[in-house]
């Protein structure tokens, strides 16, 4: 089955009405948010933005510049985001980027990894606000999307709303309009990424805060958003909520977000979106693509669900063969099916006797 799924350029993204372009927000995640990922996820909601995973600014200029800018016409709005601190290296990245039909540049200022630390990029950029604001305006000068900024609520001992203020506040004097912040502060040392994703707690009055001292700028807020229930209550401060994890390992709760946060109605079933996808997937699949890149992103379709685990578990199996087509795709759903039918048999039966 062929969701209905309009293809769109840059110039022309997803109708939003008087909504927010950043109303709802799927975040970048480094070997997860790819381009099938994406896809995927656009089969779900036609008005989520979609955010790419981090590319650094000399892997973007010296490495294999077709991998990194790659997506398909169906993932607009799409924003690639940056890692760097070099402001020519970004400028030119803003540059690149316009051209391949990105909607937006985000620059990242909240990975806390040791790995891109030492390259001066991410969260460690929370200490130098002249510098970020310099990036920033000087990409802006460069092309004509938006370009944005990701960061947390701090960094270190430098974790005072005072100074998350003062952060913003020179960012926003050189002419940033949109904010996506990380509801908790990052360790630079003695945390890893995952426990700096946990361990820190959550700040959301620090973001409705920035949100009223900076009336005439967007804040998007992420980090420990799991139900569209908690969007809703978010957006009653803030003017997007950006969701991370749970948009990956449950992505169904993706399904209901046109209809809750953008009074669309773009609502399909599970096994109309994994039809949908095994379409996509075969068409890839053709090109040259091995059927795990594509099926890793979808064991969470049925999560909660009566045969979920069976089918989780097909695919585990299969699709990681190196003869695997997406054909694994269809066989997990059909005998997914099958179990349930067979289950539903047994209860009637049952009730029977």
């Amino acid at each position: 089955m062929t969701l209905e799924n309009t293809p769109k350029t840059a110039s022309n993204p997803v109708t939003t009405g008087d909504y927010s372009p950043w109303r709802f927000c799927t975040a970048p995640m480094m070997e997860w948010s790819d381009a099938h990922c994406r896809y995927f996820w656009r089969l779900l909601s036609k008005n989520a933005r979609l955010y790419t995973e981090m590319v650094t600014s000399g892997a973007l200029i010296h490495g294999d510049r077709r991998r990194f800018l790659h997506f398909n016409q169906e993932e607009h709005p799409i924003a690639l985001q940056l890692g760097g601190s070099h402001i020519a290296e970004l400028t030119e990245c803003a540059k690149i980027a316009e051209d391949a039909g990105f909607d937006e540049i985000n620059l990242n200022c909240g990975c806390p990894s040791d790995r891109v630390q030492n390259n001066k990029i991410g969260a460690c950029l929370m200490a130098e606000p002249k510098l970020v604001a310099e990036c920033l305006n000087t990409m802006q000068n460069a092309v004509n999307i938006p370009v944005t900024v990701k960061h947390r609520t701090g960094i270190d001992d430098l974790d005072s709303e005072e100074y998350l203020h003062t952060f913003v506040a020179e960012l926003a004097a050189a002419g940033c309009q949109v904010f996506i912040v990380h509801a908790r502060k990052a360790w630079l040392n003695g945390l890893s990424p995952k426990e700096n994703r946990e361990v820190p707690p959550l700040h959301y009055n620090y973001v409705h805060t920035l949100k009223k001292a900076f009336k005439d700028r967007t804040f998007v807020i992420n980090g420990g958003i799991t139900t569209l229930a908690q969007s809703q209550e978010q957006l009653n401060y803030v003017d997007g909520v950006m969701m991370g994890r749970e948009a990956y390992h449950n992505p169904f709760v993706m399904a209901e977000v046109d209809n809750q946060l953008f009074n669309g109605n773009s609502a399909h079933s599970r096994e109309d979106i994994l039809q949908a996808f095994i379409e996509y997937s075969w068409r890839q699949y053709h090109s040259g693509t091995r059927l795990h890149h594509m099926s890793r992103h979808v064991l969470g379709i049925f999560a909660g669900q009566h045969g979920g685990k069976l089918f989780r578990r097909f695919i585990s199996e299969n699709a990681c063969k190196k003869d695997a087509t997406p054909a694994v795709l269809q066989s997990a759903l059909d005998q997914m099916i099958a179990h349930r039918q067979q289950q539903h048999a047994h209860a009637l039966q049952a009730g029977e006797t």
